[in-house]
């Protein structure tokens, strides 16, 4: 299987405030050929740090996915899901979602053919962007 790079994103909602209006900004970036929905899971983690998870069709805040072109067939397994629910404070949800960069196939390709391979990366979030932005001395 040739897959373009994969990565996921766990997208937390403090106080189980999800209720999929981020829908249409994934759906508008399937329809772009940005991206190619891989899996997308739904995590909850209770007060007490109880976690459990649904996939995208088990809940009602998830039919807006329903219409998002894309494979989600289970490739997250639970010790994934454990895992990253780790990360997440109690009391809120998140979105997992997985998708394959359609957007970096050239790059992919490229660097497969020169017989290189990533071996990491990490997508950096907002606050710290941010904050290291803001302590740049103009």
């Amino acid at each position: 299987m040739d897959l373009d790079p994969v990565e996921y994103v766990l997208i937390e909602f403090p106080g189980n405030q999800f209720r999929g209006d981020i829908a249409p900004a994934i759906a508008e970036l399937v329809e772009r050929g940005l991206i190619h929905i891989i899996d997308v899971v739904f995590v909850s983690k209770a007060a007490d740090g109880e976690v459990t998870w649904f996939e995208y069709d088990a809940l009602d805040e998830g039919q807006a996915f329903a219409m998002i072109e894309g494979d989600a067939d289970g490739l997250v397994n639970d010790d994934d899901i454990v895992e990253m629910a780790a990360d997440l404070t109690p009391d809120s949800s998140a979105l997992l979602i997985v998708w394959e960069d359609t957007w970096a196939s050239a790059l992919g390709r490229a660097v497969r053919d020169a017989g290189g391979r990533i071996v990491a990366g990490e997508r950096i979030p907002h606050e710290v962007v941010e904050a290291a932005f803001a302590g740049i001395d103009d």
